[in-house]
């Protein structure tokens, strides 16, 4: 017996790299799998029905069940179709994995509005529509796995990617909003930021030469498959009250990030002025406190310089 036997998972942006990764482990643990993916570039142009149906038709070679959708994540009726494709042909919807993403970079002071509003639409907009859709029969079954790729470049920063980090930081909030209102359901919600070499990262122009440098020794080694097995754990059964979580894959590691903690007080009993929080606070940050790395990229600075 598989680990996931019985249940039903929806996996948007399914089509490729991390998502197809994920929807064909899911599958072969015994999850009856819907592959989302519209099929469109990394900037999200064009569509592709293939593209979705490609992964189906592996999934049903190894012996696994498998059905394509090709829906926008980015509209409420969009997320809505997705997840009712789930229970057209199972059923049922236990798992959900926030995938889809797509990048158009550019830096802040260059930025146009339809540059923010596609990223933010898929991959914030995107991942409430499809959890939204999937929150009421979850809770009415008292039982569902949500999981969001979230990514670094949220919760880090990142150059040229202010729509993107935007996007990726909501998902970590609605993320743990989410654990906190259904935890009582049975339903747990937990993020993940992966490290693996696919077509989006490799869309990244280098900013330096030794970054590309690190990129090249470090991250063209970290396949898109070293993500699922957390995956697979997180929508399980033993992962029962797990929840609120951020994890992190590189490679063949697995790691957890701290949760959110006030690392230094102040306080004085009359209150502060602006000058007297500039006496203290100046030279705090200065000798104590670690400055914001400008180096920072998509991937990991720690890992790459």
């Amino acid at each position: 017996m598989t680990i996931l036997d019985g249940k039903v998972a929806v996996v948007t942006g399914a089509g490729r790299g991390i998502g197809r990764g994920m929807a064909v482990h899911l599958a072969r643990e015994g999850a009856q799998v819907v592959v989302n993916d519209l099929g469109g570039s990394v900037r999200g142009d064009g569509k592709d029905g293939s593209v979705a149906e490609q992964v189906v038709e592996e999934i049903r070679a190894a012996g696994g069940e498998g059905v394509a959708n090709t829906d926008t994540v980015a509209s409420w009726e969009g997320g809505r179709k997705i997840v009712e494709t789930a229970l057209d042909h199972y059923g049922r919807i236990d798992i959900l994995v926030n995938n889809a993403g797509i990048l158009r970079d550019q830096a802040i002071y260059k930025m146009q509005e339809d540059e923010w509003d596609a990223v933010v639409n898929v991959h914030l907009m995107g991942s409430f529509y499809c959890t939204r859709a999937a929150a009421p029969i979850m809770q009415k079954q008292k039982w569902g796995r949500v999981l969001f790729i979230t990514s670094t470049a949220g919760f880090i920063g990142t150059i040229a990617q202010c729509n993107y980090g935007a996007a990726k930081m909501g998902m970590l909030g609605l993320s743990r909003s989410l654990a906190a209102e259904m935890e009582n359901d049975n339903v747990t919600s937990n993020c993940i930021a992966p490290f693996a070499w696919t077509r989006i990262p490799a869309s990244i122009p280098p900013v330096t030469d030794k970054v590309k440098e690190n990129v090249d020794r470090l991250f063209k080694d970290m396949g898109p498959e070293d993500i699922s097995p957390l995956v697979v754990f997180l929508a399980s059964d033993r992962a029962a009250g797990i929840t609120g979580q951020l994890f992190g894959v590189r490679g063949k590691e697995v790691y957890t990030f701290n949760q959110p903690r006030v690392t230094r007080s102040l306080h004085k009993a009359e209150g502060w002025k602006a000058s007297e929080l500039a006496e203290v606070l100046e030279p705090t940050f200065r000798h104590h406190l670690t400055p914001l790395d400008n180096s920072m990229t998509y991937f990991d600075s720690a890992a790459l310089l």
